[in-house]
């Protein structure tokens, strides 16, 4: 009897033992099988819009950063080009002649200034000899006269100089015309040179369906671009299961498609909201029927890619964080 009561207690220790390490191990060992495989999707659109000239690809396609996509008929593109550098001249050529003008005008107005000095010196001159009685009384009005006139035309030829440097503005290069037209020049580069698609990163062509021909619009994605040099498994776990995960922990991360296979990956962040704080309807916890349901809040693992099991968006796996193991740790510690 003796003996079974010790088998037995011995039995209760060991299984109340067995749970204690489970759930210690638990703790600092957090899992989540609500997990799943992310990389950045790129939604390819072209810049202009035109017609496909060249579509060098096929779907499923795997390419490298600036590789040819696909290229729009670049003619109408040149073509405005050319119109834009014409243009280009023909705003320099107008400052060059507004610029002349000015010159012109500059001249007109010094030259109505020295005929103004000379009929001030004859009137002052006729007075003097009007009161020696050597000179009419009509000839000295006649003078006066004259500089009068010659006043009018120097405000005359001042007024054509301000109007002739208002058409004119900044001279050469810095003129608002040889601006806007360079402006126009530069637009109509850009988006020649915008008429050939490269790769924004090594990948995975999806969902293409272009053939030469077809017309595509500026800003519209026409396929997807799946980029296969960073990936990351985003796991949601339960708030209870948070308490020592922290960015830079060590991660084993199995994805479903390839079982018995386990991929190393760090923790690289903790979202700052529950996963229903983002949802179309998140719940309405002041309600009186509330409730309490434990919330999930997503983290972030970094992965980096094996060659021998490529990974694909969304698939399904497991996380376990060790939360008693850093990167910086694991670093340290050599192989």
């Amino acid at each position: 009897m003796l003996t079974r009561i010790l088998v037995l207690a011995a039995a209760v220790a060991a299984g109340s033992s067995a749970i204690w390490a489970y759930q210690v191990h638990s703790a600092h060992h957090p899992s989540t099988e609500d997990a799943y495989v992310g990389a950045d999707v790129i939604r390819v659109a072209p810049r202009v819009s035109g017609r496909l000239a060249e579509v060098p690809l096929t779907n499923q396609q795997r390419v490298h950063r600036g590789e040819l996509l696909f290229s729009i008929d670049p003619q109408p593109f040149r073509f405005a080009v050319q119109q834009a550098e014409a243009g280009l001249e023909l705003a320099r050529r107008q400052v060059a002649q507004a610029q002349a003008a000015v010159s012109s005008a500059e001249a007109e107005a010094h030259h109505q200034q020295v005929l103004l000095e000379n009929a001030r010196a004859k009137v002052e001159r006729a007075r003097s000899l009007l009161k020696q009685d050597y000179m009419s009384r009509q000839a000295v009005d006649d003078a006066e006269a004259e500089y009068k006139s010659a006043e009018a035309n120097l405000r005359v030829a001042r007024a054509g100089l301000e109007e002739a440097r208002r058409q004119l503005g900044k001279p050469g290069e810095d003129n608002d015309r040889v601006i806007m037209a360079k402006a126009t020049v530069d637009h109509a580069r850009w988006e020649l040179d915008n008429t050939r698609v490269t790769a924004a990163c090594d990948g995975q062509v999806d969902q293409l369906d272009l053939r030469p021909g077809s017309v595509v619009r500026a800003d519209t994605p026409v396929f997807a671009l799946i980029c296969t040099d960073h990936y990351w498994v985003d796991a949601n776990y339960k708030e209870t299961q948070l308490t020592h995960v922290r960015p830079g922990q060590i991660a084993e991360v199995t994805v479903d498609m390839y079982p018995g296979h386990r991929f190393r990956g760090v923790v690289e962040s903790i979202s700052a909201a529950t996963g229903s704080a983002f949802s179309l309807l998140p719940p309405e916890n002041a309600s009186g029927n509330w409730v309490k349901v434990t919330q999930r809040i997503p983290v972030r693992i970094r992965m980096d890619p094996e060659p021998d099991f490529p990974l694909r968006v969304g698939a399904s796996s497991m996380v376990t964080v060790d939360t008693t193991w850093s990167s910086e740790r694991l670093a340290r510690a050599g192989p």
